[in-house]
């Protein structure tokens, strides 16, 4: 079951190893201000981790990489948030984790059964290959998603009404645990930036759908 909300949380600077907060549970808060390598958050049931560029950075944080490879896998719950890029393979094998990050590599959530992912940025190839559950949000301000998700796999649309209202309170979420420059700017132009963003959806998901109930969102909820 974890630890009581709130009971352990930690503070590092400086660049972690393998596996930073591997096998996080609740009642864990990690914070990291600079930078992590793979299998951040490995196994994670529960928590929250944080990870921050520092100040010199912040800023333009979405134009570097903060995360390693492998990020989350396996993951189960809690919660990530990175203010920078993730490498390849981000989510593997997620099942119940909510993460947002600014950018992904190849094979982002692959084999995920679960959980959220919200990418802030462009993605790699294959996006979604062996996608089984969960859903996904990417911003698309390029246009060019559909020809990187594994099309066997999912399939792409608007935002239906709900996803809208979850993506941003997740943004408003995240802003406020890392102080983000990127998820300020997409929520000050919120109305137009929820038609940039795509909803990655499993195949067998779509198929159970009742026709009619994935409706693109014209307008959106102003940020506050």
């Amino acid at each position: 079951e974890g630890l009581p909300e709130g009971t352990l949380r930690l503070t590092f600077e400086g660049a972690a190893g393998q596996s930073f907060g591997a096998f996080c549970v609740p009642g864990m808060h990690l914070r990291l201000v600079g930078e992590a390598n793979d299998y951040v958050g490995k196994g994670m049931s529960g928590g929250e981790i944080v990870v921050v560029p520092p100040p010199p950075l912040h800023r333009e944080s979405w134009r570097h990489v903060i995360v390693g490879n492998t990020v989350l896998y396996g993951a189960t719950g809690g919660v990530l948030f990175a203010a920078g890029r993730a490498g390849e393979r981000f989510a593997v094998r997620n099942s119940g984790a909510v993460a947002v990050v600014e950018g992904a590599g190849d094979h982002c959530c692959e084999y995920m059964t679960g959980g959220v992912v919200v990418v802030l940025g462009p993605v790699g190839r294959n996006f979604g290959a062996g996608m089984t559950g969960g859903r996904a949000y990417v911003l698309d301000e390029a246009g060019v998603l559909d020809r990187q998700v594994n099309r066997e796999s999912v399939e792409t649309g608007p935002l239906t009404e709900q996803e809208a209202e979850e993506l941003r309170d997740l943004l408003v979420r995240y802003h406020e645990a890392t102080g983000s420059h990127r998820a300020y700017s997409l929520l000050r132009r919120w109305r137009l930036v929820a038609l940039q963003f795509r909803a990655v959806r499993p195949r067998s998901a779509v198929e159970a759908m009742v026709p009619g109930a994935v409706r693109p969102v014209p307008t959106a909820r102003p940020a506050r």
